[in-house]
């Protein structure tokens, strides 16, 4: 005999995200942020420790394959999606694909902080554009100062990997507008975990011509695992559960973070040190990032 949907018990998944949701709602949103940005950053220095085995190629498959799965595991996505939202789908999968090709293969390159600073200009431009506030325009030079006291003086940096770094982020500002749509055309995990999926059919052809049977070594898959876990799917959690606590203006302003926080865990995880210069070209966008995010339209 059949069963109506209104007589079962709460699903695992439901089950599962409500003790997350209750576990989260403990957590102030600023922290959950904060929590957030650590957790990418270490993801990528976990990648990076990667590169020697499997290449940049491998570990940004690793990342995008078990996050995909891990998303569909979780959300149990629909995939009777009409012919539009497809192509949204399709489109969001392979600008996030492409996004973090470029920026691993940044990574493999040059330091992790200086690859999240010019990376972030991408979303920058995105807050920037259209806008005809003469504040605005400082910022922008703000930013456009920073990289050059970046490349002032950095012989030693990869122009190679500077020209991957600016790719990822022309990716992350496309990534924002397409992810946008996304969010218009699905719901939850509707949409995230088949875009991933088209992300990770993106990534795993280069990771397997680059490094074959070295991805299935059981230490690599289980490095994988974690970079996965720690660079996609628990950010891409903790900042879904901020922003239904916070305004999205408050939430780009800690954001902008970001470039710092990769500084720091470059510094501390990798033992990449910038010269003053540099620090100061990343606090440059920093600010330009948060006074950006700050004097942008209130959506709340």
């Amino acid at each position: 005999m059949s069963v109506d949907r209104t007589e079962r018990g709460p699903s695992p998944r439901s089950s599962l995200s409500a003790a997350a949701g209750r576990a989260f709602g403990a957590i102030p949103p600023p922290a959950l942020v904060m929590l957030g940005i650590v957790s990418v950053q270490v993801g990528s220095a976990l990648a990076k420790h990667l590169f020697g085995a499997v290449g940049s190629f491998g570990t940004v498959a690793l990342r995008l394959f078990f996050a995909a799965a891990v998303l569909a595991v979780w959300w149990r996505p629909s995939l009777r999606l009409s012919r539009r939202t497809w192509t949204v789908v399709v489109g969001y999968g392979v600008t996030l694909g492409l996004m973090n090709l470029c920026f691993y293969l940044s990574l493999a390159r040059i330091p992790l902080g200086i690859a999240v600073t010019i990376e972030f200009l991408g979303p920058l431009g995105v807050a920037l554009a259209g806008s005809r506030r003469w504040l605005d325009a400082f910022w922008a030079l703000l930013a456009a100062g920073g990289v050059v006291l970046l490349m002032e003086g950095g012989g030693e940096l990869d122009l190679v990997g500077v020209l991957f770094a600016l790719g990822a982020g022309v990716c992350w500002g496309l990534y924002i507008l397409v992810g946008a749509a996304l969010g218009r055309h699905t719901t939850e995990g509707d949409g995230l975990a088949p875009g991933m999926a088209v992300a990770a059919l993106v990534a795993v052809p280069f990771g397997v011509a680059e490094s074959g049977t070295a991805l299935v070594e059981p230490w690599v898959v289980a490095a994988g695992l974690g970079v996965a876990l720690l660079s996609s799917v628990i950010p891409y959690s903790l900042d879904l559960e901020a922003l239904r606590r916070m305004p999205p203006r408050v939430f780009g302003i800690l954001m902008s973070l970001e470039p710092a926080m990769a500084a720091l865990i470059g510094l501390v995880v990798l033992h990449e040190s910038l010269r003053w210069s540099q620090w100061v070209a990343v606090l440059c966008v920093v600010a330009a990032s948060a006074g950006a995010a700050r004097g942008s339209r209130p959506e709340d």
